[in-house]
């Protein structure tokens, strides 16, 4: 279960229980000022930093968290790791520009999130009517993002109608990234 309380004062004021948009959103400005003044020592204020890429894409998903995806994209394209192409492939899907978040998905090509998120994901589509488009939501047995960004693109184009049920896949993403990358950033390997 996520718990944003375990990450700390400075993250737990930052992480909402919304669900995130599938596209851009709008920008919460009232987390702005906060978002502006972070860095990843107050990300981490009482723990060494270990993998300070990871540390860095923990702060690109707080960005991203409250659609601010310029901000989100200028923090994960300078991360040239695999988690950092991951959270800079999510941004792009969110643009939407699905084409180049496929190239950004092209550069994970296994995360140890996926078979747990695809797992997470097919219980949660197993309470849902799934029509032809999300279907493999329940079958599927490691994520493929691929799938979850012609989901998308299947949403916003009006040939799906499943939007709540990828919002709350995208919440389950969200969650399962950032705890991995803080983890590692600390130096919890999982």
């Amino acid at each position: 279960m996520f718990n944003p309380q375990s990450y700390g004062p400075n993250v737990d004021a930052l992480i909402t229980d919304q669900l995130p948009e599938l596209g851009p959103g709008s920008p919460n400005n009232l987390a702005r000022p906060q978002l502006a003044s972070l860095n990843v020592e107050q990300i981490f204020p009482d723990k060494k930093i270990v993998d300070q890429d990871a540390a860095q894409c923990c702060l690109s998903a707080l960005w991203l968290w409250h659609d601010f995806l310029d901000e989100s994209h200028t923090i994960s394209q300078e991360i040239h790791t695999i988690d950092g192409s991951y959270w800079h492939g999510i941004m792009h899907r969110r643009e939407p520009d699905y084409g180049n978040a496929q190239y950004w998905f092209q550069r994970v090509p296994r995360h140890p999130i996926f078979d747990s998120l695809a797992t997470a994901v097919r219980e949660l589509a197993a309470k849902s009517q799934l029509d032809e488009p999300a279907k493999y939501l329940a079958t599927q047995t490691t994520w493929d993002p691929f799938r979850f960004v012609d989901l998308c693109q299947a949403i916003a184009l009006g040939r799906s109608k499943s939007e709540q049920l990828a919002r709350e896949v995208a919440r389950l993403e969200w969650q399962m990234l950032f705890d991995y990358c803080f983890r590692e950033a600390i130096g919890q390997r999982h």
